[in-house]
């Protein structure tokens, strides 16, 4: 499995060219990231998983695991990622506490649906069931205050 991460993170690496390695800024980090025509039905969903300690951890394995986030994130959802390093812009760094202003729906829709022009790839369901963006939406979350 770990194989598998690590090959994940060279293919990245290898599409986006390794003349890009080296960190770009996040392109206006508070922009709206889901279309205006899908912003009302997205701000519309709520998140199904309250903010809990077990739940927070759970998001947080499967951000730094099965979901493979850490690998352009980073392990600690800093932007910092391996595989981050060759995207332009950058991952959005979690710990931002301006993103306290977006909506779970927010979150979830680029999960569901990924960034058109940059490296966020859709994710749920195919990578990741709906109850685990949720639980990822949690941990993400509980970044946004922290150094």
């Amino acid at each position: 499995m770990k194989f598998g991460k690590i090959a994940l993170a060279f293919a990245v690496v290898s599409i986006f060219g390794a003349s890009a390695i080296g960190f770009a800024a996040e392109k206006d980090p508070l922009a709206p990231r889901v279309p205006a025509d899908d912003m009302e039905e997205a701000k519309e969903w709520k998140n199904p998983k309250k903010s809990t300690a077990a739940n927070i951890a759970k998001g947080k394995a499967l951000f730094t695991g099965k979901a493979t986030c850490f690998t352009c994130h980073g392990n600690e959802g800093r932007g910092d990622g391996v595989a981050g390093a060759a995207l332009d812009p950058s991952p959005r760094n979690f710990h931002n506490p301006g993103l306290k202003k977006k909506t779970d729906g927010e979150f979830f829709y680029v999960i569901s649906n990924g960034i058109e022009g940059t490296g966020m790839i859709s994710y749920a369901p195919g990578i990741i069931t709906e109850e685990e963006a949720a639980l990822i939406i949690t941990y993400e979350r509980s970044l946004h205050d922290k150094k």
